[in-house]
């Protein structure tokens, strides 16, 4: 069975997941690896066939994405390349981790196309919506990676085909400890404005996890570092909390590790605003953004002792050999699929 496994590369939240979930589909088939995407910092073990620039989100400066920035650096005439140039219909199954490239690739051939991922999730008729209905980015999360049918992760099972987060090995393996410092992963955020505020947190040591620096250096109580896979996850792993951006995978981990955890959800970023409903929903605080007045709300998770509790079950296996027993045997070509984001 060949399977082709298509991965989103803007941040590092889908290769994060993409390291457990592999090993599952080479127990099925010969798997050949895609990964399209500018702003990830995190490399896979695995050899990849196809690397494509794709359509990224740039992340800002001042705690959101930078739009300007992301229409700059899009070339649509590359990315329809890169469309047309890939052989979906070389595959007996296409698997998507709201990746662009071979979901319309699939789209363009009348290939099944598998959705994998937390995005697939957040839109559900279960899963907990923001007040504000941002209509552009519902847009986008419906169309920017189209799928004929779908599973996802989120981190509550709210619906059937709705499963609890991927908690890679590495994540599991791990030894938790408590001491004392808290975890900063917010890559929307440039080093000054982080150590600006963070510094006046007095006798609290801050481990910063950087995408504006590649050099090591402190300040004050501000520890800063660029992005490593281990050394994160060991910070993590060691912390008291975790302060960081409303993605997906970072406040699974973080929850999983029974750490207390605070997140400020990316500025136009609508997945985030729908990921951070979630996590209040919760019980975890969520503030805006980096401004005094939510100074309070930072200093009172700070003395706060309140863990949200989650059971995250390693099911990976299992959601895989439910894919494959489902999707696999299906002929590559099926006529009138209808695309879209499918609800369960």
């Amino acid at each position: 069975m060949k399977i082709l496994y298509a991965i989103q590369g803007t941040g590092n939240g889908h290769l994060s997941r993409a390291m457990d979930i592999i090993p599952c589909l080479q127990q099925h088939g010969k798997v050949d690896i895609l990964v399209s995407g500018t702003q990830g910092d995190l490399s896979i073990p695995f050899q990849i066939k196809y690397k494509f620039r794709g359509l990224s989100f740039i992340f800002g400066k001042s705690g959101g994405v930078d739009l300007w920035k992301t229409c700059i650096k899009s070339n649509i005439h590359k990315l329809v390349n890169e469309i047309k140039s890939l052989p979906v219909e070389n595959y007996d199954l296409v698997i998507n981790d709201f990746e662009p490239v071979s979901a319309w690739a699939c789209y363009m051939k009348n290939i099944p196309c598998i959705g994998l991922s937390h995005q697939a999730t957040v839109l559900a008729e279960g899963a907990p919506k923001t007040e504000h209905h941002d209509m552009i980015g519902k847009l986008i999360l419906n169309n920017y990676a189209p799928n004929t049918s779908h599973y996802g992760f989120h981190f509550q099972s709210y619906e059937h085909n709705i499963f609890t987060p991927v908690i890679r090995k590495q994540v599991r393996d791990q030894l938790i400890e408590n001491k004392g410092h808290y975890t900063v992963y917010l890559p929307s955020y440039d080093d000054k404005r982080l150590i600006a505020k963070l510094s006046q947190f007095k006798n609290i040591s801050w481990e910063v996890f950087s995408k504006h620096n590649r050099k090591q250096f402190r300040s004050m109580n501000v520890s800063v570092q660029p992005i490593h896979n281990e050394k994160f996850i060991k910070s993590m792993a060691q912390a008291e909390g975790v302060l960081c951006g409303a993605g997906f995978e970072t406040p699974a981990e973080a929850l999983f590790m029974k750490k207390k955890l605070l997140v400020i959800p990316m500025k136009n970023q609508y997945e985030q605003q729908l990921n951070a409903a979630a996590l209040k929903q919760m019980g975890v605080p969520v503030i805006k953004n980096l401004n005094d007045k939510f100074d309070m709300v930072i200093r009172t998770w700070i003395n706060s002792t309140k863990i949200v509790e989650v059971n995250y079950p390693d099911m990976t296996s299992t959601i895989i050999d439910q894919i494959i027993q489902k999707h696999g045997s299906s002929s590559p070509r099926i006529e009138n699929i209808k695309f879209g984001i499918i609800h369960p």
